[in-house]
Protein backbone atom coordinates (compact mmCIF):
# COMPACT_ATOMS: atom_id res chain seq x y z
CA UNK A 1 0.00 0.00 0.00
CA UNK A 2 1.03 3.19 -1.08
CA UNK A 3 -1.12 5.66 0.02
CA UNK A 4 -1.26 6.53 4.29
CA UNK A 5 -1.48 2.65 5.74
CA UNK A 6 -1.80 4.21 9.15
CA UNK A 7 1.04 1.53 10.53
CA UNK A 8 0.01 2.18 14.06
CA UNK A 9 -3.06 0.70 13.62
CA UNK A 10 -1.09 -2.92 12.44
CA UNK A 11 -0.15 -4.01 16.41
CA UNK A 12 -4.48 -4.60 16.86
CA UNK A 13 -4.66 -6.80 13.64
CA UNK A 14 -1.45 -8.95 14.68
CA UNK A 15 -2.53 -8.94 18.42
CA UNK A 16 -5.56 -10.82 16.88
CA UNK A 17 -3.67 -12.89 14.72
CA UNK A 18 -1.41 -14.46 17.47
CA UNK A 19 -4.94 -15.36 19.40
CA UNK A 20 -6.62 -16.33 16.76
CA UNK A 21 -3.76 -18.47 14.51
CA UNK A 22 -3.39 -21.58 17.08
CA UNK A 23 -6.65 -22.63 17.10
CA UNK A 24 -6.66 -22.82 13.18
CA UNK A 25 -4.43 -26.17 13.52
CA UNK A 26 -7.25 -27.56 15.85
CA UNK A 27 -9.20 -30.21 14.39
CA UNK A 28 -13.05 -30.06 13.77
CA UNK A 29 -14.97 -32.07 15.66
CA UNK A 30 -15.70 -35.94 13.87
CA UNK A 31 -19.66 -36.40 12.82
CA UNK A 32 -20.18 -32.83 13.99
CA UNK A 33 -22.57 -30.66 11.72
CA UNK A 34 -21.52 -26.72 12.66
CA UNK A 35 -24.83 -24.11 11.98
CA UNK A 36 -23.74 -20.87 11.31
CA UNK A 37 -26.33 -18.13 11.18
CA UNK A 38 -26.17 -15.40 9.33
CA UNK A 39 -27.88 -11.60 9.58
CA UNK A 40 -27.02 -9.38 6.11
CA UNK A 41 -28.33 -7.49 4.02
CA UNK A 42 -25.69 -8.11 1.12
CA UNK A 43 -26.60 -10.96 -0.94
CA UNK A 44 -25.38 -14.67 -0.35
CA UNK A 45 -23.76 -14.23 -3.90
CA UNK A 46 -21.81 -11.34 -3.18
CA UNK A 47 -18.05 -11.56 -4.02
CA UNK A 48 -17.04 -10.76 -0.45
CA UNK A 49 -19.74 -13.95 0.88
CA UNK A 50 -18.06 -16.33 -1.89
CA UNK A 51 -14.78 -15.21 -1.24
CA UNK A 52 -15.48 -15.91 2.72
CA UNK A 53 -16.92 -19.59 1.95
CA UNK A 54 -14.05 -20.31 -0.34
CA UNK A 55 -11.33 -19.60 2.32
CA UNK A 56 -13.75 -21.77 4.89
CA UNK A 57 -13.60 -24.46 3.29
CA UNK A 58 -9.61 -24.44 3.07
CA UNK A 59 -9.84 -23.89 6.90
CA UNK A 60 -11.88 -27.20 6.57
CA UNK A 61 -15.38 -25.93 7.50
CA UNK A 62 -17.48 -27.09 4.32
CA UNK A 63 -21.15 -26.05 3.69
CA UNK A 64 -22.93 -29.32 2.84
CA UNK A 65 -20.66 -31.58 4.40
CA UNK A 66 -19.32 -30.20 8.17
CA UNK A 67 -21.08 -26.33 7.77
CA UNK A 68 -24.99 -25.82 7.86
CA UNK A 69 -25.07 -22.15 6.59
CA UNK A 70 -28.63 -20.18 7.15
CA UNK A 71 -29.46 -19.02 3.65
CA UNK A 72 -32.03 -17.26 4.61
CA UNK A 73 -29.97 -14.81 6.70
CA UNK A 74 -28.69 -13.03 3.58
CA UNK A 75 -30.42 -9.86 1.66
CA UNK A 76 -32.46 -8.92 4.44
CA UNK A 77 -34.13 -5.34 4.61
CA UNK A 78 -32.82 -3.69 8.16
CA UNK A 79 -36.91 -3.91 9.38
CA UNK A 80 -36.47 -7.66 8.85
CA UNK A 81 -33.15 -8.22 10.83
CA UNK A 82 -34.62 -8.14 14.25
CA UNK A 83 -37.17 -10.86 13.98
CA UNK A 84 -34.59 -12.66 11.57
CA UNK A 85 -32.05 -12.80 14.41
CA UNK A 86 -34.48 -13.68 16.99
CA UNK A 87 -35.63 -17.03 14.77
CA UNK A 88 -31.85 -17.52 14.59
CA UNK A 89 -31.31 -18.19 18.41
CA UNK A 90 -34.08 -19.90 18.67
CA UNK A 91 -32.30 -22.52 16.05
CA UNK A 92 -29.80 -23.35 18.16
CA UNK A 93 -26.69 -22.15 16.09
CA UNK A 94 -23.06 -22.00 16.92
CA UNK A 95 -22.46 -18.57 15.63
CA UNK A 96 -24.33 -15.67 14.17
CA UNK A 97 -21.96 -13.89 11.44
CA UNK A 98 -23.28 -10.14 10.89
CA UNK A 99 -22.65 -7.19 8.75
CA UNK A 100 -23.35 -3.54 9.60
CA UNK A 101 -24.47 -1.59 12.10
CA UNK A 102 -28.05 -2.39 12.35
CA UNK A 103 -27.54 -6.35 11.85
CA UNK A 104 -24.97 -5.98 15.05
CA UNK A 105 -27.85 -4.48 17.24
CA UNK A 106 -30.31 -6.69 16.01
CA UNK A 107 -28.43 -10.15 17.27
CA UNK A 108 -27.20 -8.80 20.22
CA UNK A 109 -30.64 -8.06 20.76
CA UNK A 110 -31.50 -11.26 20.31
CA UNK A 111 -28.43 -13.18 22.33
CA UNK A 112 -26.14 -12.34 25.01
CA UNK A 113 -24.63 -16.01 24.60
CA UNK A 114 -24.41 -17.46 21.20
CA UNK A 115 -20.72 -15.69 19.48
CA UNK A 116 -21.49 -12.96 16.88
CA UNK A 117 -19.09 -12.29 14.50
CA UNK A 118 -19.12 -8.93 12.92
CA UNK A 119 -18.11 -6.45 10.47
CA UNK A 120 -19.37 -2.75 10.28
CA UNK A 121 -17.90 0.67 10.93
CA UNK A 122 -17.07 1.26 14.39
CA UNK A 123 -17.01 -1.30 16.82
CA UNK A 124 -15.80 0.62 20.07
CA UNK A 125 -18.13 3.82 19.00
CA UNK A 126 -20.89 2.03 18.78
CA UNK A 127 -20.97 0.25 21.79
CA UNK A 128 -20.44 -3.19 20.33
CA UNK A 129 -17.28 -4.42 22.22
CA UNK A 130 -15.45 -2.73 25.50
CA UNK A 131 -12.37 -2.54 23.14
CA UNK A 132 -10.53 -4.08 20.80
CA UNK A 133 -7.88 -5.83 22.44
CA UNK A 134 -10.98 -7.19 24.75
CA UNK A 135 -13.66 -7.18 23.48
CA UNK A 136 -15.75 -8.56 26.17
CA UNK A 137 -19.44 -9.60 25.76
CA UNK A 138 -20.16 -12.16 22.79
CA UNK A 139 -19.29 -9.90 20.09
CA UNK A 140 -16.29 -10.30 17.76
CA UNK A 141 -14.99 -9.26 14.16
CA UNK A 142 -13.35 -6.72 12.14
CA UNK A 143 -13.95 -2.58 12.85
CA UNK A 144 -13.27 -0.39 9.64
CA UNK A 145 -11.88 3.17 11.44
CA UNK A 146 -14.27 4.81 9.73
CA UNK A 147 -14.18 7.70 11.00
CA UNK A 148 -10.15 8.42 10.76
CA UNK A 149 -10.85 6.71 6.77
CA UNK A 150 -13.83 9.67 6.28
CA UNK A 151 -11.65 12.51 7.07
CA UNK A 152 -8.80 10.98 5.29
CA UNK A 153 -11.23 10.45 1.95
CA UNK A 154 -12.31 14.27 2.65
CA UNK A 155 -8.91 15.23 2.18
CA UNK A 156 -8.23 13.22 -1.21
CA UNK A 157 -11.43 14.61 -2.46
CA UNK A 158 -10.35 18.25 -1.75
CA UNK A 159 -6.65 17.26 -3.26
CA UNK A 160 -9.27 15.89 -6.58
CA UNK A 161 -11.04 19.28 -6.57
CA UNK A 162 -8.50 22.13 -6.45
CA UNK A 163 -9.85 25.18 -5.94
CA UNK A 164 -13.06 23.91 -4.22
CA UNK A 165 -15.19 26.20 -2.46
CA UNK A 166 -18.32 23.65 -1.38
CA UNK A 167 -18.56 20.23 -1.06
CA UNK A 168 -20.52 17.79 0.26
CA UNK A 169 -20.94 14.27 2.54
CA UNK A 170 -23.62 12.06 2.36
CA UNK A 171 -24.27 10.38 5.84
CA UNK A 172 -25.89 7.88 7.38
CA UNK A 173 -27.53 9.08 10.59
CA UNK A 174 -27.59 5.05 12.00
CA UNK A 175 -24.03 5.55 11.59
CA UNK A 176 -22.06 8.33 11.54
CA UNK A 177 -22.06 10.90 14.94
CA UNK A 178 -22.78 14.25 15.33
CA UNK A 179 -18.89 14.76 16.60
CA UNK A 180 -17.80 13.01 13.26
CA UNK A 181 -19.37 14.92 11.47
CA UNK A 182 -18.14 18.67 13.28
CA UNK A 183 -14.59 17.70 12.88
CA UNK A 184 -15.30 16.87 9.02
CA UNK A 185 -17.04 20.84 9.36
CA UNK A 186 -14.17 22.06 10.89
CA UNK A 187 -11.24 20.43 8.73
CA UNK A 188 -13.34 21.79 5.49
CA UNK A 189 -13.31 24.61 6.79
CA UNK A 190 -9.71 24.68 7.84
CA UNK A 191 -8.78 24.71 4.09
CA UNK A 192 -11.37 27.53 3.14
CA UNK A 193 -14.30 25.47 1.94
CA UNK A 194 -17.29 24.88 3.15
CA UNK A 195 -18.93 21.73 3.72
CA UNK A 196 -22.65 20.55 3.26
CA UNK A 197 -24.19 17.75 5.02
CA UNK A 198 -26.71 15.30 3.67
CA UNK A 199 -28.60 12.72 5.92
CA UNK A 200 -29.86 9.34 4.82
CA UNK A 201 -32.05 7.23 7.31
CA UNK A 202 -33.33 4.79 4.74
CA UNK A 203 -33.04 3.59 1.37
CA UNK A 204 -35.48 5.76 -0.27
CA UNK A 205 -34.05 8.73 0.93
CA UNK A 206 -30.15 8.08 -0.88
CA UNK A 207 -30.96 8.95 -4.46
CA UNK A 208 -33.09 12.87 -3.41
CA UNK A 209 -29.46 13.05 -1.05
CA UNK A 210 -27.65 13.09 -3.76
CA UNK A 211 -29.51 15.55 -5.96
CA UNK A 212 -29.70 17.61 -3.53
CA UNK A 213 -25.89 17.54 -2.78
CA UNK A 214 -25.79 18.77 -5.97
CA UNK A 215 -28.09 21.29 -6.09
CA UNK A 216 -26.20 22.83 -2.96
CA UNK A 217 -23.51 23.55 -6.10
CA UNK A 218 -21.03 21.21 -4.10
CA UNK A 219 -18.20 20.67 -6.05
CA UNK A 220 -17.98 17.09 -5.42
CA UNK A 221 -19.36 14.24 -2.71
CA UNK A 222 -18.08 12.54 0.00
CA UNK A 223 -20.16 9.26 0.50
CA UNK A 224 -19.35 8.48 4.27
CA UNK A 225 -18.69 4.49 5.50
CA UNK A 226 -22.05 2.88 5.86
CA UNK A 227 -23.93 -0.57 5.40
CA UNK A 228 -26.58 0.94 4.03
CA UNK A 229 -24.73 2.79 1.24
CA UNK A 230 -22.68 0.15 0.59
CA UNK A 231 -25.68 -2.34 -0.22
CA UNK A 232 -26.96 0.21 -2.36
CA UNK A 233 -24.18 1.21 -4.01
CA UNK A 234 -25.44 1.55 -7.75
CA UNK A 235 -28.13 4.08 -6.66
CA UNK A 236 -25.35 6.38 -5.55
CA UNK A 237 -23.24 5.47 -8.61
CA UNK A 238 -25.51 5.59 -10.96
CA UNK A 239 -27.06 9.43 -9.34
CA UNK A 240 -23.76 10.52 -9.15
CA UNK A 241 -22.64 9.61 -12.85
CA UNK A 242 -25.78 11.12 -14.51
CA UNK A 243 -25.20 14.55 -12.28
CA UNK A 244 -21.20 14.42 -12.90
CA UNK A 245 -20.91 14.79 -9.53
CA UNK A 246 -17.52 13.47 -8.36
CA UNK A 247 -17.67 11.56 -5.44
CA UNK A 248 -15.03 9.47 -3.09
CA UNK A 249 -16.36 6.42 -1.97
CA UNK A 250 -15.07 4.01 1.17
CA UNK A 251 -14.12 1.14 -1.00
CA UNK A 252 -11.62 0.82 -3.42
CA UNK A 253 -14.28 -1.60 -5.29
CA UNK A 254 -16.46 1.30 -6.02
CA UNK A 255 -14.18 3.49 -7.60
CA UNK A 256 -13.44 -0.28 -10.17
CA UNK A 257 -17.43 -0.39 -10.57
CA UNK A 258 -17.48 2.86 -12.01
CA UNK A 259 -17.38 5.54 -9.56
CA UNK A 260 -14.29 8.16 -9.60
CA UNK A 261 -12.36 7.76 -6.58
CA UNK A 262 -12.60 4.72 -3.95
CA UNK A 263 -9.63 4.20 -0.48
CA UNK A 264 -9.92 1.92 1.83
CA UNK A 265 -9.90 -1.49 2.31
CA UNK A 266 -10.57 -4.32 0.19
CA UNK A 267 -13.84 -5.56 1.86
CA UNK A 268 -12.86 -8.98 -0.17
CA UNK A 269 -9.62 -9.18 1.56
CA UNK A 270 -11.48 -8.61 4.92
CA UNK A 271 -13.67 -11.78 4.54
CA UNK A 272 -11.38 -13.61 2.97
CA UNK A 273 -8.35 -13.05 4.93
CA UNK A 274 -9.86 -12.12 8.80
CA UNK A 275 -13.12 -12.84 9.12
CA UNK A 276 -12.85 -16.66 7.45
CA UNK A 277 -10.09 -16.99 10.34
CA UNK A 278 -12.13 -15.66 12.57
CA UNK A 279 -15.03 -17.99 12.63
CA UNK A 280 -12.91 -20.84 12.25
CA UNK A 281 -11.65 -20.33 15.93
CA UNK A 282 -14.94 -19.61 17.35
CA UNK A 283 -16.35 -22.70 15.89
CA UNK A 284 -13.52 -24.57 17.57
CA UNK A 285 -14.39 -23.18 20.87
CA UNK A 286 -12.25 -19.63 21.37
CA UNK A 287 -14.59 -17.26 23.15
CA UNK A 288 -15.40 -14.02 21.66
CA UNK A 289 -14.15 -12.19 24.39
CA UNK A 290 -10.88 -13.60 23.91
CA UNK A 291 -10.36 -12.85 20.48
CA UNK A 292 -9.28 -9.57 19.85
CA UNK A 293 -11.26 -7.22 16.95
CA UNK A 294 -9.12 -6.62 14.65
CA UNK A 295 -8.74 -3.32 12.42
CA UNK A 296 -7.96 -3.43 8.46
CA UNK A 297 -3.65 -2.34 8.31
CA UNK A 298 -3.69 -1.96 4.13
CA UNK A 299 -5.71 0.53 2.30
CA UNK A 300 -5.94 0.97 -1.34
CA UNK A 301 -6.39 4.40 -3.64
CA UNK A 302 -8.17 3.56 -6.56
CA UNK A 303 -9.33 6.15 -9.59
CA UNK A 304 -11.50 5.86 -12.42
CA UNK A 305 -10.20 8.04 -15.46
CA UNK A 306 -12.75 7.19 -17.65
CA UNK A 307 -15.62 7.79 -15.20
CA UNK A 308 -13.48 11.35 -14.40
CA UNK A 309 -13.54 11.67 -18.76
CA UNK A 310 -17.17 10.96 -19.01
CA UNK A 311 -17.75 13.70 -16.06
CA UNK A 312 -15.50 16.34 -17.73
CA UNK A 313 -13.24 16.19 -14.30
CA UNK A 314 -9.33 16.41 -14.75
CA UNK A 315 -8.11 14.67 -11.97
CA UNK A 316 -4.87 16.25 -10.97
CA UNK A 317 -1.72 14.45 -11.88
CA UNK A 318 0.03 14.09 -8.56
CA UNK A 319 -2.71 12.63 -7.27
CA UNK A 320 -3.26 9.60 -9.98
CA UNK A 321 0.38 8.90 -9.45
CA UNK A 322 0.24 7.87 -6.14
CA UNK A 323 -2.94 5.94 -6.86
CA UNK A 324 -2.79 2.14 -5.87
CA UNK A 325 -4.71 1.42 -9.26
CA UNK A 326 -6.00 3.34 -12.00
CA UNK A 327 -9.10 2.21 -14.21
CA UNK A 328 -8.72 3.80 -17.75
Amino acid sequence: MRFGQLKRRAVISLLGCAVAWPFATRAQEPGRIYRLGAVFASPREAPHHVAFFAELRRLGFIEGQNLAVDARGYGLRVDQMDEHAAEVVKSGVDVIMVGGDAAVRAAQQATIQIPILALTDDMVGQGFVRSLAKPGGNTTGVTLLASELDGKRQEILLEALPGARRIATLSDTNVSRPSELKALEDAARARGVELSVHRVTQLEEIAPAVDAAKASNAAGLNVLASALFFNNRNIILDRAAALRLPAMYQWPEWAEEGGLIGYGPRILQLYRDIMSRQLAALLRGTKPADLPVEQPTRFELVINLRTAQAMGHDIPAGLVLRADKVVE
